[in-house]
C-alpha cells in the first residue's frame, strides 16, 4: 500500500511539474510566479534555442538551466513559514522530463561513485508543506555536484538558519547556484561527473533577501532590508567552518556570476542593499 500511495503522489506531482504556471503567458515567463517576484537574474527564457539559459518555472521554484553544464545556472525560491511542514525527503532523485525532448536528461546514477553529493539548490526541507511540493526538489535540474563537506557542513548550516528566520516570521527570497569549474570531492579534484555530462563548480554561491513581514512583496523592501550573500569553495576540509565565514555582498556575487539580482526592486534601494555585507551574528 505504501508503494501504491507513493506512486500516486509521484504521478500527481509530475503532472503538476509538467504544467507551466497558468498565470505565465507566452512571452512573459516570469509574470505571476512568486519565486521570481524579485527578478530573473539572467533573463532566462523558455525558448529551447536558449540552451544555456533555459527557464523552468514551477510553483515550488524557478531555475535557469544549462544544457552544456548539465545543471542549473541558478535556482530561485521564496521561503516563509507557510512552505514548511512534515513532508521532508518524501521524493526520490529523478531526471527532469520537462526539459526539451531532444536534450539529454541527467540521471541520479550520473553522480554515483563521483565523490560528490547530489546537492539540492531548493532544499528539500524548504518545500516540506506537502509531498506534491517536496517531490520536485529531487528533480536533477535542481541539483549540482557539491563536495560532501560543502553540502553537509557550511551549506546545510545556512539552510537551517534560513528556515529559522522563516519560522520566526520572516520571508526570504533566495537564489543559489555554482560557478567556475573544478571541485574537490571525496575522490579528489574533478572537472566533471557522469562521464563528462555534468560540470562540477569550483564554488557555490547564494544570495538572500530577508523581508521582515511575509506577503509585503517589493513594497516591503527598503534601504534597511537585510541581504545575505555567500561564496563557498566546493571542496573538502570545510565541513566545520561557520557559514558566516564566507559572507560577502550581493554585488560581489554579481561580479562573480555576471547575473543581476533583485532587479524588480527600485534601483535606488537595490544599489544600497546590494553593496552591504551582512554582519548579523
Amino acid at each position: 500500500m505504501r508503494k501504491v500511495a507513493y506512486l500516486l503522489i509521484l504521478t500527481i506531482a509530475i503532472s503538476l511539474v509538467a504544467c507551466r504556471n497558468p498565470d505565465i503567458p507566452s512571452g512573459g515567463e516570469t509574470k505571476g510566479n512568486i519565486n521570481l517576484l524579485m527578478g530573473n537574474p539572467s533573463q532566462a527564457t523558455t525558448s529551447p534555442g536558449n540552451a544555456e539559459n533555459y527557464l523552468i518555472v514551477r510553483p515550488q521554484y524557478a531555475l535557469s538551466y544549462s544544457k552544456t553544464k548539465g545543471r542549473p545556472n541558478w535556482v530561485a525560491w521564496q521561503l516563509n513559514a507557510s512552505w514548511l511542514g512534515d513532508a521532508h525527503r518524501v521524493g526520490k532523485f529523478a531526471p527532469d522530463e520537462e526539459l526539451p525532448t531532444s536534450w539529454e536528461r541527467i540521471r541520479p546514477s550520473d553522480y554515483t561513485g563521483s565523490g560528490f553529493d547530489r546537492g539540492h539548490m531548493t532544499n528539500s526541507e524548504d518545500r516540506s508543506r506537502s509531498p506534491e511540493d517536496n517531490i520536485p526538489t529531487f528533480l536533477m535540474t535542481n541539483i549540482i555536484p557539491q563536495s560532501p563537506d560543502n553540502n553537509q557542513g557550511v551549506w546545510v548550516q545556512l539552510e537551517n538558519y534560513c528556515r529559522q528566520l522563516a519560522r520566526s516570521g520572516k520571508e526570504l527570497f533566495i537564489i543559489s547556484g555554482g560557478h567556475g569549474q573544478g571541485g574537490i570531492g571525496k575522490n579528489g579534484l574533478k572537472a566533471t561527473v557522469g562521464q563528462g555530462k555534468v560540470l562540477v563548480p569550483a564554488v557555490t554561491w547564494k544570495v538572500i533577501l530577508v523581508l521582515d513581514k511575509p506577503n509585503t512583496g517589493i513594497a516591503g523592501v527598503d534601504k534597511n532590508t537585510r541581504t545575505i550573500a555567500v561564496i563557498v569553495p566546493n571542496k573538502q576540509g570545510i565541513k566545520s567552518d561557520p557559514w558566516r565565514q564566507y559572507r560577502t555582498s550581493v554585488r560581489e556575487v554579481e561580479k562573480l556570476t555576471g547575473y543581476k539580482f533583485f532587479t524588480n526592486v527600485p534601483e535606488d534601494i537595490r544599489s544600497v542593499i546590494d553593496a552591504k555585507t551582512d554582519n548579523v551574528q
